[in-house]
């Protein structure tokens, strides 16, 4: 995977890459002039060992605050689970300015604008790609990626080239997406999927909160 630039690790304000969601992001500003209404940057450790990948912004959550995951019930449970993990230090106090920092972890999105009804189309994933790849490249320490997602387990698998149907996405599993130097075995890198925390997989039962927190100790084991 070929080094980016540091310019290249974030879109602009007002990236064009994506006709639908730029006109849905204009649209919000007109509607909710206060909200970030723009592309969410990376929220976290630049020392991070582990990158937790999510789908896109929520409409009221990182689209309004300008954080990943934050001001929506998925935040909710993902910074309590870092929290309580050691990796996330201070209160969530569901917005960007309450102090809470990241402990060599880092949060990133697939797509880093909010798409309508939450549901980002193949193109548009696709266009966001380059930062999601640019980012895994910016983390030297990186030891550990979790996916939160079907999606985003699918773009990590593409940004290193591998194949979709060799790395099958379900809850709990693991993946080698990059092996270590016989010699430097800890310059490998793992993948770890996980239901996404969101409101709906909770509700049904899809998720628990005991699901989620054992991808994370797993995450831990492995850093």
């Amino acid at each position: 995977m070929p080094a980016r630039s540091v310019t290249a690790l974030e879109p602009e304000p007002d990236c064009p890459a994506c006709p639908r969601l730029a006109a849905f992001r204009n649209s919000l500003r007109s509607s909710e002039p206060s909200w970030h209404n723009a592309p969410v940057p990376a929220f976290g450790d630049e020392d991070a060992r582990l990158l937790i990948v999510g789908l896109a912004p929520g409409l009221r959550g990182a689209n309004r605050t300008g954080r990943p995951f934050t001001g929506d019930y998925a935040g909710e449970l993902l910074y309590e689970t870092l929290i309580d993990c050691g990796l996330a230090a201070g209160a969530y106090g569901a917005e960007a300015g309450d102090g809470l920092t990241l402990i060599s972890c880092m949060i990133a999105n697939a797509v880093r604008c909010v798409p309508p009804q939450n549901r980002p189309s193949p193109a548009e994933v696709h266009n966001c790609r380059s930062f999601l790849a640019a980012r895994i490249s910016s983390l030297p320490h990186l030891r550990v990626i979790v996916a939160l997602g079907r999606i985003a387990h699918e773009s990590v698998l593409r940004v290193f080239g591998l194949r979709l149907t060799s790395f099958p996405f379900a809850h709990g599993a693991e993946h080698i997406v990059r092996a270590g130097d016989p010699q430097r075995p800890e310059r490998s890198l793992m993948l770890i999927d996980s239901y996404h925390c969101s409101r709906y997989n909770t509700a049904t039962g899809v998720l628990t909160r005991g699901m989620f927190r054992s991808v994370f100790a797993k995450a831990c084991e492995r850093l």
